[in-house]
């Protein structure tokens, strides 16, 4: 018995490996031809600096998030649904995401007369909560309506808990910060990618050791294969940016990822610097706004928000924030992976 399972599991890794490797490849083929493409089309972000509080984008070549999920979507369409329909949540919030990402792409683009740039906050918001909670409750409801995880989670050191149908708000929380947090980190050449991969490569990893969570083991790896193809045309200085397209769809799936492996709980310690980043941006908005309300005078805590563009004016290279946060993330990855272990 234990042989047929071990031998169940080296073939799921492989198949799991040889996805992620045709997806690298699908990337590296295409990669040229999408983004000389994008050029042509002069598909470019308008510059924007909001004085010295945040950057938006510095009118890099964007939608390169489509070199990622296309590839994803196809592999996945082709050697991963067979008998594996909860692979169809993920790719249906990855194709959501990235549908509204595109949309806040589009009128965020030089060649695109706006009076906004994207869509407004409360608009974009409002669409990522719809498909969060819509997400959150096929996640819940039992089949065939839905999945039927029934608000499992796995706690380090305890074991099993079940939270009940209020595994709807959290995971719907869950997934609206991740997307969040993902798209605020996209701000330096290769660190949303770099940190994205790690993050699938350590869930993969802990879908693995789990053992019924091959299929989910298996869309990981071919997201670590993709942003891997990405970040060969990523690299600094990089000619093209995932955009909003590209770092919702991935932070959505990440998040759907975490929740169906009933791992949610190590969410936060694999993206250690999702979190940070996105905890810089609040922190110094509120700060802001509560000096400038309690003093009359406003203070910044940062430089500039999120993080990496304040380390990136008090002199820190492009290179050395994507290196060291990549470092970060891989340790945080490390002890995820054990706490998994002790679950």
């Amino acid at each position: 018995m234990q042989e047929t399972l071990r031998a169940l599991l080296i073939q799921d890794m492989a198949r799991a490996l040889l996805l992620a490797a045709a997806a690298a490849v699908i990337v590296l083929l295409s990669g040229r031809a999408w983004i000389e493409l994008l050029k042509r089309r002069n598909i470019r972000k308008r510059a924007r600096n909001e004085g010295s509080d945040t950057m938006v984008s510095y009118g890099q070549i964007t939608l390169g998030g489509v070199m990622i999920v296309v590839p994803v979507v196809f592999l996945t369409s082709l050697f991963n649904l067979i008998d594996r329909w909860s692979m169809l949540l993920p790719l249906a919030v990855m194709v959501g995401y990235a549908i509204l990402g595109a949309v806040d792409d589009y009128f965020s683009l030089e060649v695109v007369p706006s009076s906004h740039y994207g869509l407004t906050e409360r608009v974009k918001s409002a669409l990522q909560w719809l498909i969060a909670i819509v997400a959150s409750v096929v996640l819940y409801l039992p089949a065939p309506y839905g999945l039927g995880h029934s608000g499992m989670v796995f706690v380090p050191f305890v074991g099993q808990l079940d939270v009940g149908i209020f595994v709807i708000p959290i995971a719907g929380l869950i997934i609206w910060a991740t997307v969040n947090a993902v798209n605020i980190t996209d701000g330096v050449d290769g660190l949303s990618g770099w940190t994205l991969l790690v993050a699938f490569g350590a869930y993969g990893v802990i879908a693995f050791l789990n053992g019924d969570f091959t299929n989910l083991m298996a869309l990981c790896f071919t997201l670590v294969g993709a942003c891997a193809g990405y970040l060969w045309f990523n690299a600094h200085p990089a000619p093209v940016i995932m955009g909003d397209l590209g770092s919702m769809a991935l932070g959505g799936a990440l998040a759907v990822i975490a929740l169906q492996s009933q791992q949610w709980l190590l969410l936060p310690i694999v993206g250690i610097v999702f979190v940070v980043e996105a905890l810089s941006s609040f922190v110094q908005i509120w700060y802001y706004k509560y000096t400038r309300r309690t003093t009359g005078t406003p203070v910044r805590l940062l430089k500039m928000a999120p993080l990496h563009h304040h380390l990136r004016i008090t002199g820190w290279s492009n290179p050395q924030i994507t290196q060291r946060f990549v470092v970060i993330t891989l340790a945080s990855s490390m002890v995820a992976i054990a706490l998994a272990m002790r679950a």
